[in-house]
Parts: C-alpha cells; structure tokens; sequence
C-alpha cells in the first residue's frame, strides 16, 4: 500500500465506521431501504465493523468495497469519490477539501 493509498483508507474507513456526515454521505438503496428496520441495521452494524479487506477485494489498498451477509441478504458496500461539484472525479481524494466522499450500501442483487 502506498502513501495515497493509506490515506485514502483512512479517510474511507472513518465514513465507513461513523457514519459522520463530516467524512461524506451514505447512501442506501432502494432494496435496502425496504428491509425490516431490524435488518438494514444488522447490515450497517456490519458495514461499520467490516475489517475483512485483503488483495482479493482490495486490491488497491484503499477499502473502498465490502461483502457482508445478514439474515440470507448478501450486501455491499461502496465507497466513491467525487470532486465538491459531484459531478466529477475528485482531483485529490486524499485532500477532504477536494473530496466528497459517498458510500453505498446495496444489497447484492442491486449491483
């Protein structure tokens, strides 16, 4: 993992674990936002905790994408970053001034 890349993880593991509206937006989708309550949040409990990043799912070293399960629901995450317009590729995503960054959790069968 190189320098940039290492930041980028920590600036995509901070949203990923708080949910802080300081570290970007999250966004669920229509297929996880018509699941019992109970089950959209058993699957962000496991978004928040996921840790499971290798060269496989990561290979860029930056954990911007996941896999949990819950209750037979297969899910992902996904981590992107847009310039402050949100219409382009952030210049910069290890600069949270460039940078605004969204997560989207889906479930499986959405991607």
């Amino acid at each position: 993992m190189d320098k940039n890349s290492a930041a980028i993880a920590a600036l995509n593991d901070r949203l990923r674990t708080t949910f802080e509206k300081a570290a970007g937006q999250v966004v669920l989708t229509q297929g996880i936002a018509s699941l019992p309550e109970h089950n959209q949040a058993a699957i962000l409990s496991l978004v928040r905790c996921f840790n499971d990043f290798t060269r496989g799912n990561d290979p860029y070293g930056e954990h911007d994408f996941g896999q949990v399960e819950h209750g037979g629901h297969k899910a992902f995450f996904k981590i992107d970053c847009y310039d402050t317009s949100m219409q382009w590729a952030s210049p910069d995503p290890t600069d949270p001034s460039l940078t605004v960054r969204v997560m989207t959790v889906m479930l499986a069968r959405e991607y």
